[in-house]
Protein backbone atom coordinates (compact mmCIF):
# COMPACT_ATOMS: atom_id res chain seq x y z
CA UNK A 1 0.00 0.00 0.00
CA UNK A 2 2.80 2.36 0.49
CA UNK A 3 3.90 2.30 -3.05
CA UNK A 4 0.58 2.74 -4.09
CA UNK A 5 0.53 6.69 -4.19
CA UNK A 6 3.70 6.42 -6.72
CA UNK A 7 1.63 5.82 -9.74
CA UNK A 8 -0.60 8.42 -9.02
CA UNK A 9 1.84 10.76 -8.07
CA UNK A 10 3.85 9.96 -11.46
CA UNK A 11 0.44 11.63 -13.58
CA UNK A 12 0.87 14.52 -11.76
CA UNK A 13 4.61 14.47 -12.43
CA UNK A 14 3.78 13.71 -16.38
CA UNK A 15 1.79 16.68 -16.44
CA UNK A 16 3.81 18.85 -14.39
CA UNK A 17 6.24 18.19 -17.59
CA UNK A 18 3.76 19.03 -20.38
CA UNK A 19 3.21 21.98 -18.95
CA UNK A 20 6.59 23.19 -20.35
CA UNK A 21 4.60 23.70 -23.55
CA UNK A 22 2.07 26.23 -22.05
CA UNK A 23 2.10 29.66 -24.01
CA UNK A 24 0.36 32.62 -23.62
CA UNK A 25 -3.92 32.39 -24.95
CA UNK A 26 -7.23 33.70 -23.72
CA UNK A 27 -6.98 36.40 -20.58
CA UNK A 28 -3.38 35.81 -20.46
CA UNK A 29 -2.64 38.20 -23.71
CA UNK A 30 -3.93 41.09 -21.36
CA UNK A 31 -2.54 40.48 -17.58
CA UNK A 32 1.11 39.15 -18.97
CA UNK A 33 1.75 42.87 -20.81
CA UNK A 34 -0.40 44.85 -18.00
CA UNK A 35 2.15 43.11 -15.17
CA UNK A 36 5.21 43.75 -17.30
CA UNK A 37 4.95 47.47 -17.91
CA UNK A 38 3.16 48.70 -14.59
CA UNK A 39 3.73 45.80 -12.10
CA UNK A 40 1.78 43.34 -9.94
CA UNK A 41 -0.21 46.22 -8.18
CA UNK A 42 -1.58 47.42 -11.62
CA UNK A 43 -2.90 43.67 -12.27
CA UNK A 44 -4.83 43.39 -8.37
CA UNK A 45 -6.02 47.26 -9.08
CA UNK A 46 -7.48 46.31 -12.73
CA UNK A 47 -9.02 43.30 -10.80
CA UNK A 48 -10.85 45.51 -8.63
CA UNK A 49 -11.32 48.69 -10.13
CA UNK A 50 -12.16 47.66 -13.87
CA UNK A 51 -12.86 43.89 -14.02
CA UNK A 52 -14.33 41.54 -11.24
CA UNK A 53 -13.80 43.00 -8.23
CA UNK A 54 -11.87 39.81 -7.13
CA UNK A 55 -8.81 41.27 -5.32
CA UNK A 56 -7.76 37.79 -3.68
CA UNK A 57 -8.15 36.31 -7.82
CA UNK A 58 -6.00 39.00 -8.49
CA UNK A 59 -3.09 38.79 -6.12
CA UNK A 60 -2.96 34.79 -7.70
CA UNK A 61 -2.79 35.60 -11.05
CA UNK A 62 -0.44 38.18 -10.65
CA UNK A 63 1.95 36.35 -8.55
CA UNK A 64 2.04 34.19 -12.10
CA UNK A 65 1.67 36.92 -14.51
CA UNK A 66 4.93 38.35 -13.04
CA UNK A 67 7.09 36.02 -14.40
CA UNK A 68 5.65 35.91 -17.42
CA UNK A 69 5.70 32.86 -20.37
CA UNK A 70 7.79 30.45 -17.27
CA UNK A 71 5.09 31.59 -14.86
CA UNK A 72 2.21 30.16 -16.60
CA UNK A 73 4.97 27.03 -17.24
CA UNK A 74 5.60 26.53 -13.39
CA UNK A 75 2.05 27.04 -12.35
CA UNK A 76 0.94 23.51 -13.31
CA UNK A 77 3.26 21.98 -10.82
CA UNK A 78 3.04 24.38 -8.14
CA UNK A 79 -0.28 24.52 -8.29
CA UNK A 80 -0.49 20.23 -8.21
CA UNK A 81 2.08 19.85 -5.82
CA UNK A 82 -0.22 22.82 -3.33
CA UNK A 83 -3.79 20.64 -3.89
CA UNK A 84 -1.96 17.45 -3.26
CA UNK A 85 -0.79 18.32 0.11
CA UNK A 86 -3.55 20.24 1.06
CA UNK A 87 -6.08 17.14 0.00
CA UNK A 88 -3.61 14.54 1.93
CA UNK A 89 -3.53 16.83 4.93
CA UNK A 90 -7.53 16.95 4.61
CA UNK A 91 -7.67 13.08 4.44
CA UNK A 92 -5.40 12.58 7.10
CA UNK A 93 -7.32 15.05 9.49
CA UNK A 94 -10.55 13.40 9.24
CA UNK A 95 -9.44 10.13 9.77
CA UNK A 96 -7.96 11.43 12.71
CA UNK A 97 -11.21 13.21 13.74
CA UNK A 98 -13.09 10.17 13.16
CA UNK A 99 -10.50 8.24 15.64
CA UNK A 100 -9.71 5.99 12.65
CA UNK A 101 -6.67 4.69 11.11
CA UNK A 102 -5.62 3.20 7.61
CA UNK A 103 -2.44 1.41 6.21
CA UNK A 104 -0.05 3.84 5.51
CA UNK A 105 -0.06 5.60 1.64
CA UNK A 106 -3.69 4.99 1.48
CA UNK A 107 -4.41 8.88 2.48
CA UNK A 108 -2.06 10.13 -0.01
CA UNK A 109 -3.30 7.47 -2.88
CA UNK A 110 -6.86 8.62 -2.07
CA UNK A 111 -6.43 12.67 -2.03
CA UNK A 112 -4.05 11.98 -5.62
CA UNK A 113 -6.49 9.44 -7.19
CA UNK A 114 -9.17 12.03 -6.40
CA UNK A 115 -7.32 15.35 -7.48
CA UNK A 116 -6.61 13.48 -10.86
CA UNK A 117 -10.16 12.68 -11.28
CA UNK A 118 -11.26 16.28 -10.60
CA UNK A 119 -8.22 17.69 -12.56
CA UNK A 120 -7.95 14.95 -15.86
CA UNK A 121 -11.66 13.44 -15.76
CA UNK A 122 -12.94 16.96 -16.75
CA UNK A 123 -14.61 17.30 -20.38
CA UNK A 124 -11.29 20.13 -20.84
CA UNK A 125 -8.44 19.36 -18.85
CA UNK A 126 -6.50 22.64 -20.49
CA UNK A 127 -8.79 25.36 -18.89
CA UNK A 128 -8.94 23.02 -15.46
CA UNK A 129 -5.80 22.52 -14.82
CA UNK A 130 -3.32 24.05 -17.35
CA UNK A 131 -4.36 27.01 -17.93
CA UNK A 132 -3.34 29.51 -14.93
CA UNK A 133 -6.42 31.95 -14.99
CA UNK A 134 -9.01 29.52 -15.08
CA UNK A 135 -7.60 27.06 -12.26
CA UNK A 136 -7.13 30.23 -9.92
CA UNK A 137 -10.73 31.23 -10.23
CA UNK A 138 -12.78 26.95 -10.10
CA UNK A 139 -10.12 24.63 -9.47
CA UNK A 140 -7.82 25.69 -6.35
CA UNK A 141 -10.98 27.05 -4.65
CA UNK A 142 -12.84 24.40 -4.11
CA UNK A 143 -9.53 22.40 -2.81
CA UNK A 144 -8.91 25.50 -0.60
CA UNK A 145 -12.13 25.16 0.75
CA UNK A 146 -12.11 22.08 1.81
CA UNK A 147 -8.74 22.36 3.53
CA UNK A 148 -9.95 25.30 5.71
CA UNK A 149 -11.23 22.85 7.74
CA UNK A 150 -8.57 21.19 9.00
CA UNK A 151 -8.12 23.36 12.24
CA UNK A 152 -11.69 22.22 13.17
CA UNK A 153 -11.37 19.16 12.42
CA UNK A 154 -7.79 18.55 15.13
CA UNK A 155 -9.15 21.52 17.41
CA UNK A 156 -9.67 19.30 20.44
CA UNK A 157 -8.35 22.53 23.05
CA UNK A 158 -9.38 25.61 23.51
CA UNK A 159 -6.76 27.76 22.02
CA UNK A 160 -7.06 25.21 19.27
CA UNK A 161 -10.71 25.75 18.59
CA UNK A 162 -10.20 29.48 18.42
CA UNK A 163 -7.19 29.22 16.02
CA UNK A 164 -9.44 27.14 14.18
CA UNK A 165 -12.48 29.86 14.56
CA UNK A 166 -9.72 32.74 13.41
CA UNK A 167 -8.37 30.96 10.59
CA UNK A 168 -11.38 30.33 8.90
CA UNK A 169 -12.93 33.36 9.08
CA UNK A 170 -9.55 35.33 7.62
CA UNK A 171 -10.11 32.39 4.62
CA UNK A 172 -13.80 33.08 4.53
CA UNK A 173 -13.15 36.46 3.55
CA UNK A 174 -10.45 35.54 1.12
CA UNK A 175 -12.59 33.15 -0.56
CA UNK A 176 -14.93 35.69 -1.17
CA UNK A 177 -12.73 38.04 -2.96
CA UNK A 178 -11.41 34.62 -4.73
CA UNK A 179 -14.28 32.98 -6.21
CA UNK A 180 -18.18 34.01 -6.26
CA UNK A 181 -19.24 30.20 -7.29
CA UNK A 182 -17.51 28.35 -4.72
CA UNK A 183 -18.64 31.19 -2.18
CA UNK A 184 -22.26 29.98 -2.92
CA UNK A 185 -21.29 26.19 -2.87
CA UNK A 186 -19.46 26.79 0.52
CA UNK A 187 -21.79 29.13 1.72
CA UNK A 188 -24.97 26.41 1.20
CA UNK A 189 -22.97 23.79 3.30
CA UNK A 190 -22.69 26.24 5.93
CA UNK A 191 -26.25 27.00 6.28
CA UNK A 192 -27.11 23.24 6.06
CA UNK A 193 -24.34 21.98 9.35
CA UNK A 194 -26.49 25.29 11.12
CA UNK A 195 -29.58 23.91 10.38
CA UNK A 196 -28.86 19.96 11.26
CA UNK A 197 -25.65 19.90 13.21
CA UNK A 198 -27.82 18.77 16.03
CA UNK A 199 -28.49 15.86 14.38
CA UNK A 200 -24.89 15.61 12.62
CA UNK A 201 -22.17 16.30 14.95
CA UNK A 202 -21.80 15.01 18.47
CA UNK A 203 -23.25 17.44 21.43
CA UNK A 204 -19.69 17.96 23.21
CA UNK A 205 -18.64 19.46 20.01
CA UNK A 206 -21.98 21.19 18.64
CA UNK A 207 -21.61 24.63 20.31
CA UNK A 208 -18.10 24.88 18.51
CA UNK A 209 -19.09 23.71 15.36
CA UNK A 210 -21.75 26.42 15.26
CA UNK A 211 -19.51 28.70 15.79
CA UNK A 212 -16.84 27.97 13.44
CA UNK A 213 -19.50 27.63 10.73
CA UNK A 214 -21.13 31.22 11.95
CA UNK A 215 -17.15 32.45 11.43
CA UNK A 216 -16.91 31.38 8.12
CA UNK A 217 -20.06 32.08 7.08
CA UNK A 218 -19.29 35.83 8.07
CA UNK A 219 -15.93 35.78 6.51
CA UNK A 220 -17.78 34.88 3.32
CA UNK A 221 -20.16 37.54 3.21
CA UNK A 222 -18.13 39.98 4.28
CA UNK A 223 -14.70 39.33 1.29
CA UNK A 224 -18.55 38.96 -1.15
CA UNK A 225 -20.01 42.19 0.14
CA UNK A 226 -16.07 43.72 -0.75
CA UNK A 227 -16.55 42.26 -4.37
CA UNK A 228 -19.76 43.00 -4.78
CA UNK A 229 -19.46 46.86 -3.84
CA UNK A 230 -16.29 47.01 -6.07
CA UNK A 231 -16.02 49.15 -8.83
CA UNK A 232 -15.15 46.05 -11.03
CA UNK A 233 -18.06 44.17 -9.97
CA UNK A 234 -20.22 47.14 -10.86
CA UNK A 235 -18.86 47.52 -14.20
CA UNK A 236 -18.94 43.33 -14.92
CA UNK A 237 -22.75 43.56 -13.86
CA UNK A 238 -23.52 46.45 -15.94
CA UNK A 239 -21.46 44.94 -19.16
CA UNK A 240 -23.42 41.64 -19.42
CA UNK A 241 -27.23 43.17 -17.86
CA UNK A 242 -26.54 41.01 -14.75
CA UNK A 243 -29.59 42.82 -13.29
CA UNK A 244 -31.62 40.59 -15.73
CA UNK A 245 -30.53 37.15 -14.33
CA UNK A 246 -33.26 37.06 -11.80
CA UNK A 247 -36.16 37.68 -14.75
CA UNK A 248 -38.10 34.65 -15.26
CA UNK A 249 -36.83 33.49 -18.64
CA UNK A 250 -33.72 33.88 -17.62
CA UNK A 251 -34.00 31.34 -14.54
CA UNK A 252 -35.76 29.20 -16.71
CA UNK A 253 -32.88 28.96 -19.33
CA UNK A 254 -30.14 28.78 -16.39
CA UNK A 255 -32.09 25.83 -15.32
CA UNK A 256 -32.21 24.41 -19.15
CA UNK A 257 -28.62 24.65 -18.81
CA UNK A 258 -27.79 23.28 -15.71
CA UNK A 259 -29.90 20.19 -16.89
CA UNK A 260 -27.46 19.87 -19.58
CA UNK A 261 -24.45 20.01 -17.47
CA UNK A 262 -26.06 17.44 -15.07
CA UNK A 263 -26.37 14.96 -18.21
CA UNK A 264 -22.69 15.66 -19.04
CA UNK A 265 -22.17 15.18 -15.39
CA UNK A 266 -23.94 11.84 -15.29
CA UNK A 267 -22.47 10.40 -18.32
CA UNK A 268 -18.94 11.27 -17.96
CA UNK A 269 -17.85 7.43 -16.13
CA UNK A 270 -14.42 8.94 -15.25
CA UNK A 271 -16.21 10.88 -12.19
CA UNK A 272 -16.98 6.93 -10.62
CA UNK A 273 -13.05 6.60 -9.86
CA UNK A 274 -13.73 8.27 -6.78
CA UNK A 275 -15.93 5.49 -5.86
CA UNK A 276 -13.22 2.85 -5.88
CA UNK A 277 -11.51 5.35 -3.84
CA UNK A 278 -14.30 5.98 -0.91
CA UNK A 279 -14.87 1.77 -0.94
CA UNK A 280 -10.80 1.09 -1.06
CA UNK A 281 -11.34 3.66 2.44
CA UNK A 282 -14.11 2.23 3.34
CA UNK A 283 -13.38 -1.43 3.49
CA UNK A 284 -9.28 -0.72 5.17
CA UNK A 285 -9.89 2.36 8.01
CA UNK A 286 -10.19 0.66 10.91
CA UNK A 287 -10.93 1.55 15.00
CA UNK A 288 -8.29 2.41 17.10
CA UNK A 289 -8.26 -0.80 18.38
CA UNK A 290 -8.59 -2.36 15.43
CA UNK A 291 -11.75 -3.19 14.68
CA UNK A 292 -14.43 -1.93 11.65
CA UNK A 293 -15.61 1.37 12.58
CA UNK A 294 -20.38 0.63 12.42
CA UNK A 295 -21.61 2.42 9.91
CA UNK A 296 -22.49 6.13 10.95
CA UNK A 297 -26.26 5.81 11.25
CA UNK A 298 -26.03 10.09 10.03
CA UNK A 299 -24.23 8.77 7.01
CA UNK A 300 -27.52 8.58 4.78
CA UNK A 301 -29.02 12.44 5.98
CA UNK A 302 -25.56 13.48 5.39
CA UNK A 303 -25.21 12.24 1.14
CA UNK A 304 -29.22 13.18 1.29
CA UNK A 305 -28.19 17.00 2.58
CA UNK A 306 -25.32 16.83 0.95
CA UNK A 307 -26.78 15.91 -2.67
CA UNK A 308 -29.48 18.51 -2.30
CA UNK A 309 -26.69 21.37 -1.57
CA UNK A 310 -25.22 20.29 -4.49
CA UNK A 311 -28.49 20.50 -6.91
CA UNK A 312 -28.90 23.71 -4.88
CA UNK A 313 -25.60 25.76 -5.16
CA UNK A 314 -25.26 23.99 -8.92
CA UNK A 315 -28.08 26.01 -10.24
CA UNK A 316 -27.50 29.02 -8.38
CA UNK A 317 -23.92 28.99 -9.86
CA UNK A 318 -25.06 28.83 -13.25
CA UNK A 319 -27.85 31.69 -12.35
CA UNK A 320 -24.67 34.13 -11.46
CA UNK A 321 -22.76 32.93 -14.19
CA UNK A 322 -25.27 32.96 -16.92
CA UNK A 323 -25.16 37.13 -17.87
CA UNK A 324 -21.25 36.66 -18.45
CA UNK A 325 -21.35 33.82 -20.43
CA UNK A 326 -25.14 33.43 -22.18
CA UNK A 327 -26.03 30.00 -23.39
CA UNK A 328 -22.25 28.49 -23.02
CA UNK A 329 -22.85 28.53 -19.77
CA UNK A 330 -23.93 24.89 -20.33
CA UNK A 331 -20.46 24.23 -21.87
CA UNK A 332 -17.89 26.51 -20.28
CA UNK A 333 -16.75 23.08 -17.98
CA UNK A 334 -14.20 25.09 -16.11
CA UNK A 335 -17.52 26.81 -14.35
CA UNK A 336 -19.02 23.47 -13.09
CA UNK A 337 -15.61 22.65 -10.96
CA UNK A 338 -16.94 24.87 -7.99
CA UNK A 339 -19.65 22.33 -7.39
CA UNK A 340 -17.98 19.30 -9.28
CA UNK A 341 -15.50 18.97 -6.52
CA UNK A 342 -18.49 18.54 -4.16
CA UNK A 343 -20.32 15.95 -6.61
CA UNK A 344 -17.12 13.83 -6.11
CA UNK A 345 -17.05 14.54 -2.21
CA UNK A 346 -20.29 12.61 -1.79
CA UNK A 347 -19.57 9.85 -4.32
CA UNK A 348 -16.31 9.36 -2.55
CA UNK A 349 -18.42 9.52 0.58
CA UNK A 350 -21.14 6.77 -0.97
CA UNK A 351 -18.21 4.93 -1.69
CA UNK A 352 -17.15 4.82 1.58
CA UNK A 353 -19.92 3.60 3.19
CA UNK A 354 -20.28 1.00 1.00
CA UNK A 355 -16.99 -0.05 1.38
CA UNK A 356 -17.68 0.14 5.62
CA UNK A 357 -21.05 -1.97 4.98
CA UNK A 358 -19.05 -4.38 3.12
CA UNK A 359 -16.06 -5.33 5.19
CA UNK A 360 -18.05 -5.91 8.02
CA UNK A 361 -20.42 -8.01 6.21
CA UNK A 362 -17.51 -10.03 4.52
CA UNK A 363 -15.20 -10.02 7.06
CA UNK A 364 -12.96 -12.61 5.92
CA UNK A 365 -12.90 -11.93 2.02
CA UNK A 366 -11.79 -8.21 2.23
CA UNK A 367 -8.37 -8.55 0.94
CA UNK A 368 -9.63 -9.72 -2.71
CA UNK A 369 -12.06 -6.61 -2.93
CA UNK A 370 -9.97 -4.53 -1.18
CA UNK A 371 -6.92 -5.75 -4.21
CA UNK A 372 -9.83 -5.12 -6.65
CA UNK A 373 -11.22 -1.64 -5.81
CA UNK A 374 -6.91 -0.50 -5.58
CA UNK A 375 -6.54 -1.83 -9.02
CA UNK A 376 -9.52 -0.37 -10.22
CA UNK A 377 -7.89 2.89 -9.21
CA UNK A 378 -4.63 1.98 -10.75
CA UNK A 379 -6.68 1.51 -14.09
CA UNK A 380 -8.31 5.11 -14.08
CA UNK A 381 -5.25 6.57 -13.58
CA UNK A 382 -4.03 4.76 -16.79
CA UNK A 383 -7.31 5.55 -18.68
CA UNK A 384 -6.28 9.08 -17.76
CA UNK A 385 -2.74 8.96 -18.76
CA UNK A 386 -3.90 8.38 -22.57
CA UNK A 387 -6.34 11.73 -23.32
CA UNK A 388 -3.07 13.83 -21.02
CA UNK A 389 -0.96 12.43 -23.42
CA UNK A 390 -3.11 13.26 -26.18
CA UNK A 391 -3.18 17.15 -24.86
CA UNK A 392 0.48 17.14 -24.37
CA UNK A 393 1.09 16.37 -28.66
CA UNK A 394 -1.47 19.43 -29.23
CA UNK A 395 0.51 21.47 -26.66
CA UNK A 396 3.57 20.54 -28.50
CA UNK A 397 2.25 21.34 -31.85
CA UNK A 398 0.80 25.19 -30.62
CA UNK A 399 3.76 25.66 -28.81
CA UNK A 400 6.34 25.35 -31.80
CA UNK A 401 4.12 27.27 -33.87
CA UNK A 402 3.88 30.17 -30.73
CA UNK A 403 7.26 30.28 -30.69
CA UNK A 404 8.11 30.51 -34.61
CA UNK A 405 5.62 33.08 -34.72
CA UNK A 406 6.47 35.10 -31.40
CA UNK A 407 10.44 35.26 -32.79
CA UNK A 408 8.83 36.79 -36.17
CA UNK A 409 6.72 39.48 -34.43
CA UNK A 410 9.42 40.71 -31.97
CA UNK A 411 11.56 40.70 -34.51
CA UNK A 412 9.51 42.64 -36.92
CA UNK A 413 8.23 44.95 -33.79
CA UNK A 414 12.31 45.76 -32.94
CA UNK A 415 12.47 46.96 -36.87
CA UNK A 416 9.68 49.49 -36.13
CA UNK A 417 6.53 47.85 -37.23
CA UNK A 418 3.38 49.22 -35.93
CA UNK A 419 1.02 46.40 -37.60
CA UNK A 420 2.01 43.21 -37.38
CA UNK A 421 -0.09 40.23 -38.73
CA UNK A 422 -0.97 37.73 -36.11
CA UNK A 423 -2.30 33.87 -37.32
CA UNK A 424 -4.67 32.71 -34.16
CA UNK A 425 -3.36 29.39 -32.37
CA UNK A 426 -6.19 28.06 -30.83
CA UNK A 427 -6.34 24.88 -28.23
CA UNK A 428 -8.56 23.37 -25.93
CA UNK A 429 -11.53 26.59 -27.29
CA UNK A 430 -9.14 29.18 -25.90
CA UNK A 431 -9.70 32.13 -27.09
CA UNK A 432 -7.62 33.97 -29.69
CA UNK A 433 -7.87 36.87 -31.82
CA UNK A 434 -10.33 37.28 -34.01
CA UNK A 435 -12.69 34.74 -32.74
CA UNK A 436 -16.17 34.71 -32.19
CA UNK A 437 -16.54 36.35 -35.68
CA UNK A 438 -14.59 39.49 -34.50
CA UNK A 439 -17.36 40.49 -31.76
CA UNK A 440 -14.40 39.81 -28.99
CA UNK A 441 -11.81 42.79 -30.38
CA UNK A 442 -10.13 43.11 -26.68
CA UNK A 443 -7.34 40.04 -27.46
CA UNK A 444 -6.43 41.20 -30.39
CA UNK A 445 -5.88 44.49 -28.69
CA UNK A 446 -4.15 42.65 -25.92
CA UNK A 447 -1.64 40.92 -28.26
CA UNK A 448 -0.75 43.97 -29.59
CA UNK A 449 -0.04 45.25 -26.30
CA UNK A 450 1.75 42.29 -25.83
CA UNK A 451 4.10 43.02 -28.76
CA UNK A 452 4.28 47.02 -28.35
CA UNK A 453 2.68 47.82 -31.60
CA UNK A 454 -0.42 49.68 -32.64
CA UNK A 455 -2.61 47.07 -33.91
CA UNK A 456 -2.80 43.31 -35.17
CA UNK A 457 -4.47 42.22 -38.48
CA UNK A 458 -5.51 38.57 -39.09
CA UNK A 459 -2.27 36.47 -40.47
CA UNK A 460 -5.40 33.86 -42.12
CA UNK A 461 -6.19 36.43 -44.37
CA UNK A 462 -2.59 37.06 -45.82
CA UNK A 463 -1.96 33.99 -46.07
CA UNK A 464 -5.25 33.39 -48.31
CA UNK A 465 -4.41 36.11 -50.75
Amino acid sequence: MALLPLLALSLFGGAAWFARWVRPSGDEWCFLPLVRDDGVIALVDQFYSTDNGRIANGVLVASYAAFGVAGQQWYAGISSVVMLVLLWAWAVALLRCARWRAPRGVPLFSAAIFLAVFCFGSVNTYKTFFWPASSISHTFPPVLTAAATIPALLATSRRGKIAATASVSVLGAVMGTLSEETSVVALTLLALALLLGHRLFPAGRLTFLRTWCAAAGAGIIIGTAVLLTSPGSRNRRTRHHADSMFAPESLLASLRGYMHILHTLATSWQYLGVIAVGVLIGILARRADGGIPRPDRRATLLLMSGAAAFLFSGYVCTVIARPAFGPSVATANRLWNDYLFLLLLLLASAGGLLGNMTARRYRRHMKPVAISAAFMCVCLTAVLAVPLRALETDMRVRAEAWDSQDHLLRKRAAAGATVLPYTPLVISKMTEPFGNQGKRPWPASCVATYYQVEKITDGRMAQNR
